[in-house]
């Protein structure tokens, strides 16, 4: 059967609105109506499960997905989990090895009223960098060797996984759905290290921090004593904690770590005037 004059622009229109990404090879536009996957087929690396509904929208809700997020779920499968993102607004695309599976997904993207961008490819070879939310339903093996490269990705990224978790990194939330988990991590910034913290009266404080993914302690120095922080928490690049003891008391820390720099608001937590600090590592 000849293609229809409205195929041959949806084609053209998706070349246009769906560049190909790196690490990722072309597929045909196929419609993909002769192929129905199997629940337990082989794939590359995993078996093809399909995500319940449910818990799709509650992976969306922890990573409070919304309009102009750019979402990437990697081994798209069938295109659940990006469609559903697609229909909250989001800028949402697939990365999936087997080209059935990407054709598939299409089709139901076309059949939603949705645009997704569905690419063939690699994930471990392909450029997600730029996104905002990362959707997996992957094995555990899996999310580990991937752990490296979305620790890498920017502070506050959202990162989303059905049942499966990240070795040594705890999520940041877990919520149960009708007997499954999904899980949620937040990128932190790196904090660890010396810094330098100088408060908007001039006062300075040199500060330890030790990281460990999102987990944060550390010790204050008040001339040769070490005080141990208290209540510190790193979430993206939002750090906040407790330096107890001085004249005013215990003192709470709230600001953003940026690179090397750290900076926000300093003041005594029994209430009081907050002043602005900075913060510098090294």
């Amino acid at each position: 059967m000849q293609p229809t004059r409205r195929q041959l622009l949806t084609t053209a229109s998706a070349a246009l609105f769906f560049p190909l990404l790196p690490g990722c090879a072309q597929v045909d536009l196929r419609e993909g109506a002769d192929y129905t996957p199997t629940v337990g087929q082989p794939g590359k690396d995993v078996v093809w499960v399909p995500t319940p509904d449910a818990v799709v929208q509650r992976m969306l809700d922890l990573a409070e997905v919304k309009a102009g997020d750019r979402v990437v779920d990697l081994g798209s499968g069938d295109g659940k989990i990006a469609i559903a993102a697609a229909k909250r607004g989001a800028r949402a695309r697939g990365i999936e090895y087997n080209p059935d599976m990407v054709a598939l997904a299409r089709r139901n993207a076309r059949e939603a009223g949705v645009q997704v961008d569905f690419a063939q490819g690699d994930i471990f070879q392909a450029d997600f960098s730029d996104a905002d939310v990362i959707t997996l339903y992957l094995l555990p093996s899996l999310n580990e060797q991937l752990r490296p490269i979305l620790l890498k990705m920017k502070p506050g990224t959202r990162v989303t996984s059905h049942q499966f978790r990240m070795g040594p990194w705890t999520p940041d939330r877990t919520d149960e759905v009708s007997g499954r988990d999904a899980h949620l991590w937040i990128v932190p910034a790196s904090a660890d290290g010396a810094w330098t913290l100088r408060a908007g009266d001039g006062a300075s404080l040199q500060l330890q921090l030790r990281q460990q993914f999102q987990m944060l302690d550390g010790h204050a120095l008040a001339g040769s004593q070490r005080v141990p922080l208290e209540l510190a928490s790193l979430r993206g690049r939002a750090i906040r904690f407790d330096v107890p003891g001085g004249t005013a008391g215990t003192l709470r820390f709230e600001g953003t770590v940026d690179g090397g720099r750290m900076s926000g608001t300093v003041g005594p937590l029994a209430g009081g005037p907050r002043v602005p600090f900075t913060g510098t590592r090294g």
